[in-house]
């Protein structure tokens, strides 16, 4: 009896230690793999940061260089979606700062540090183009100078008007037209024609829009101004 009783207890602990074994063997099996997938999962997420495009300043496609401001502007959709004037990731005029209207939208930078001085819109479809002048009469030297029509810019302007944004650096100013689409950025005491204007003629065979062209958009690097 006793002997049997042994063998009893020796089967018994032999048969403990095999299933302990195969547990055991499992559960380090089961810990590898699931070691192995979240190591799999960093790795795969990682590759996915790495292979997501950058950012830049106003979503603009690269970054500038150094002592440079970042811009993008877009002219306004017909007469239903306001322009929008952004500048080192801080939008100054749109729609929904409900800062925009009908005419020539403008925002003022100074030149040298990149901050704002004001913004104003002026109707030149229903409105007085006299304060409009006076406006781009009293802009300082080193000013950054940021427009954008919308709707009608161009029916109120005279010639003095024009002569004024040309003196900004504006080419297109002298041809700009009934319901034209105008995006410009220039400065006072600039010495050449800026390299900045985008503008699309109304015309009825090209229209994207019943009376008026596409959307006009810009972006680009704006050199700080330097003492």
């Amino acid at each position: 009896m006793r002997v049997a009783g042994a063998a009893k207890l020796v089967v018994a602990v032999a048969v403990f230690l095999l299933t302990f074994y195969v547990i055991s063997q499992v559960f380090e099996i089961k810990m590898d793999a699931s070691l192995g997938n979240l190591f799999a999962r960093s790795a795969l997420d990682s590759a996915i940061r790495s292979t997501k495009p950058p950012r830049y300043k106003c979503g603009i496609s690269k970054a500038c260089p150094e002592k440079h401001f970042a811009f993008k502007m877009a002219s306004g959709a017909a007469n239903v979606v306001g322009p929008k004037i952004c500048l080192e990731d801080n939008v100054l005029m749109s729609g929904v700062k409900n800062n925009v209207g009908r005419g020539i939208n403008i925002a003022l930078v100074n030149g040298k540090t990149g901050e704002v001085i004001d913004t104003k819109f002026f109707d030149m479809w229903g409105g007085d183009v006299a304060p409009f002048i006076e406006f781009l009469k009293t802009i300082q030297d080193g000013t950054v100078v940021l427009m954008a029509t919308y709707d009608d810019g161009a029916t109120k302007l005279t010639d003095e008007a024009r002569r004024l944004i040309a003196e900004l650096g504006s080419t297109s100013i002298t041809s700009l037209g009934f319901r034209d689409n105008w995006v410009f950025c220039g400065g006072k005491g600039i010495k050449t024609k800026s390299p900045f204007e985008q503008h699309i003629k109304n015309n009825k065979e090209t229209n994207k829009y019943e009376g008026w062209p596409e959307v006009v958009e810009m972006e680009g690097c704006i050199p700080q101004k330097q003492d």
